[in-house]
């Protein structure tokens, strides 16, 4: 008995001299605007003993939040990640004697007003013993323009055999079969190339001194889009 892995698959269907097959690929590429940009902010602290260092990294924390949460709806979705506190030993002596410990915590914004972006980004790193990473621009999943290079890779896979059909003095005569590529081992068949991460780790400036806001320029978005189809076409005179 041979399981599902072993199992022959059907072979790729041929046209006849009745109704030739054409197969051709169809390619599409977009360039548009990113749709969010996401920013990643750590908050640290440390402290000689565990209390002190959780009080610090509480309040630092809670300032931040505080002040993301201040853009209302510029900021889409927010959301904490890691913590951590962890002793730091002393490297000389017997035992475990511990030096100091070290909190962190990791929040994630993420913003479709990038007109507040700048000025969120630097009052961010403006804070005490905080770091901003970021922007990451990116489109949403259901963003239409995904939906835009599909249909552009059917339309062209369409026009592309249009082509085929015409060079033999011929026209297409129904479509036999329109797949993603890597559509029956699970692989993707369209992209999106995110911008390239651009981070920032800032120690907070005199109290006195505002920093101006950061200039951010979106970074475009490329999506593409890659389709299989197959047509048969009118029996051409040769």
């Amino acid at each position: 008995m041979t399981t599902a892995a072993e199992e022959p698959r059907p072979a790729t269907p041929y046209g006849t001299p009745e109704a030739p097959r054409i197969a051709v690929r169809g390619e599409a590429h977009l360039e548009v605007d990113p749709e969010i940009a996401r920013i990643g902010v750590t908050v640290m602290a440390r402290g000689t003993d565990r209390r002190s260092a959780l009080d610090d990294l509480t309040r630092r924390n809670a300032t931040a939040l505080d002040l993301i949460k201040t853009y209302g709806q510029a900021v889409e979705h927010l959301e904490t990640g890691a913590f951590s506190i962890s002793p730091e030993l002393t490297k000389h002596g017997r035992g475990e004697r511990i030096r100091a410990y070290h909190g962190r915590v990791h929040t994630t914004a993420e913003l479709t007003d990038f007109t507040a972006l700048g000025e969120l980004t630097t009052r961010l790193a403006d804070l005490d013993l905080t770091r901003v990473d970021g922007p990451f621009w990116a489109l949403r999943p259901n963003s239409p323009a995904h939906r835009q290079a599909r249909q552009q890779a059917v339309r062209e896979a369409v026009q592309r055999a249009r082509e085929y059909a015409e060079a033999l003095g011929t026209t297409l005569a129904a479509l036999v079969e329109l797949a993603d590529i890597g559509a029956e081992n699970g692989e993707r068949y369209a992209t999106v190339a995110s911008g390239r991460a651009r981070s920032a780790a800032f120690v907070a400036a005199a109290e006195d001194s505002t920093a101006a806001p950061l200039d951010l320029e979106p970074q475009r978005q490329h999506v593409y889009a890659h389709v299989n189809a197959r047509f048969t076409m009118a029996p051409p005179e040769l």
